[in-house]
């Protein structure tokens, strides 16, 4: 979660005012002119490539070469909340590019995407090799290149000092940094390589970060007077793994990596695998465990040098297919510190408190409510 202060998370049911900043720069963010706002919403989303998109009307703006353009300017946006006897606290609420420009009869109205799109737009005009070297070294050159000046934020429990081997990028930059292959069909990414994930946050810095998991900590308790529509629980199997076989291959000839095998070992949860569905795929059977189905994934990437490495990866993707099949879609009051990926306990039914991890929280800016897409890990009943 963004930071906010304990008095303003706990007041958020009581905010007296929810002022909005925007604000412009075509300098690369040296400067930035305040904006008059008028009427926009945000969605943090993240299953999108691009993490934070928003769409926005600004009034009596300035256009053309020394004004907004969709060349060279970059919006940054702020949520404010106003809470008695408090000054207002500023929210960052994302730092974009401009997709989509469009003149208004009060201004312009603006299609904006997130700072990932600036490094998805500096592809390269030739084949490049990067490596060998640190993940930290070769994702920070990568990014520098496209985005100069930005700090790259990396997260505890990301190994930035892993040793990347030489590879080629055809083209596709924003791939190389987080997850992508080369024209052979081969996986290249340096995050997923980490078993990590790569995106620009709220405040537009990229950040590499442990892929996240429903045993993270709560970030947010949410009450029943603070859900302010009746939640909506979905289910569905699309895209659920509970078995992965990892693998590293360069395709140089040198020595493969893996497969290493993850799978859900937990008798208790309804994805389980058994007790080893690679060695002893019959012990289902045997065991009269006859509702154990396996899923299985495969990923192999020429950045996989060592099984230590692979393992890394098969967590973070059994952690990322696990528990997709329960769904939680509810209104509350609009927290606009919180951050796809985080965790939060909703209370769904008087004195029944789930927990649930957040992949989308759009919301109007200005506005006192925001809608949560998420989804939690089902347990045998």
């Amino acid at each position: 979660m963004l930071p906010i202060s304990a008095a303003a998370l706990a007041a958020l049911g009581q905010a007296t005012g929810r002022p909005v900043l925007a604000q412009w720069s075509n300098d690369g963010g040296i400067t930035w002119t305040p904006a008059r706002f008028g009427s926009g919403s945000v969605t943090p989303d993240r299953t999108a490539e691009v993490r934070y998109s928003a769409s926005v009307e600004l009034l009596d703006a300035p256009r053309g070469r020394s004004g907004i353009n969709s060349v060279v300017t970059e919006i940054r946006l702020f949520q404010g909340i106003k809470v008695p006897r408090r000054d207002v606290e500023w929210i960052p609420a994302g730092r974009y590019t401009i997709d989509r420009q469009r003149r208004t009869r009060l201004g312009v109205s603006l299609d904006l995407l997130g700072r990932e799109d600036v490094v998805r737009g500096a592809s390269f005009p030739t084949a490049r090799t990067v490596g060998p070297d640190t993940a930290k070294n070769c994702a920070e050159q990568l990014l520098a290149e496209a985005l100069p000046g930005s700090p790259v934020a990396w997260e505890d429990g990301v190994k930035s000092e892993t040793v990347m081997p030489a590879f080629v990028v055809d083209e596709d930059r924003w791939a190389a940094v987080s997850g992508g292959t080369d024209s052979s069909g081969t996986s290249t990414g340096i995050a997923a390589s980490l078993g990590a994930e790569v995106y620009a946050d709220a405040r537009g810095i990229p950040t590499f970060a442990p892929v996240p998991t429903i045993t993270d900590p709560v970030v947010w308790r949410i009450p029943l007077g603070l859900v302010t529509a009746r939640p909506s629980e979905e289910e569905t199997g699309a895209d659920l793994k509970n078995l992965w076989a990892i693998s590293g291959d360069s395709g140089s000839g040198g020595a493969v990596v893996g497969p290493v095998f993850l799978w859900d070992s937990d008798p208790d949860s309804l994805t389980y695998a058994g007790p080893d569905p690679v060695g002893d795929p019959l012990a289902p059977q045997r065991l009269g465990l006859p509702g154990v189905r396996v899923r299985t994934g495969r990923y192999s990437s020429a950045l996989i040098t060592t099984e230590d490495q692979a393992r890394d990866v098969g967590a973070a993707k059994l952690a990322d297919s696990l528990g997709v099949q329960a769904s939680l879609s509810f209104t509350a009051v609009c927290n606009p510190a919180l951050e796809p990926g985080d965790v939060v306990e909703v209370e769904v039914a008087e004195g029944v408190w789930e927990r649930h991890l957040v992949d989308s929280c759009p919301y109007t800016l200005g506005g006192v409510s925001m809608t949560c897409q998420t989804r939690t890990s089902t347990r045998r009943l």
